[in-house]
């Protein structure tokens, strides 16, 4: 895997803030506080598809989207985890992983295009990624 010519779209880390490199992948916490809800980035330049992974890559990244989903599941214990790879808006392949509930803003729909984003405060957002690295590495 060459990350030397690897970089996360713009549109990523403008609503984004990093959280960890696991072994293929970085993690980013999304910038809504409606939801926690974190960014999986295989560090493959080019790649949109997770078919487009060879197939022990996939399987690694799969196995960091599973580490991820524990993690909201433990952390949060949402009703429903949402796991999506859309890239309908970036490109750059990019796994959601969302921790739902039944009384959020967009249940039983997806969170995509309901309200705005609610930006985390800054005691907030130093909270939650404190606790999420601890829980990720």
């Amino acid at each position: 895997m060459d990350a030397s010519t690897f970089s996360i779209d713009p549109q990523l880390t403008q609503t984004s803030y990093p959280l960890v490199a696991l072994s293929v992948s970085d993690l980013r916490l999304v910038d809504d506080s409606r939801w926690p809800w974190i960014l999986v980035i295989p560090r493959v330049p080019h790649t949109v598809e997770l078919i487009d992974l060879s197939p022990e890559l996939r399987n690694q990244v799969r196995q960091e989207i599973d580490h991820v989903s524990r993690v909201l599941r433990d952390q949060f214990a949402p009703d429903k985890l949402n796991v999506a790879a859309l890239g309908n808006q970036v490109r750059q392949l990019h796994i959601h992983v969302i921790a739902r509930y039944r009384d959020d803003a967009a249940w039983p729909k997806p969170v995509w295009g309901v309200g705005d984003a609610l930006p985390y405060e800054s005691d907030a957002l130093n909270s939650r990624l404190s606790g999420l690295r601890q829980a990720l590495i």
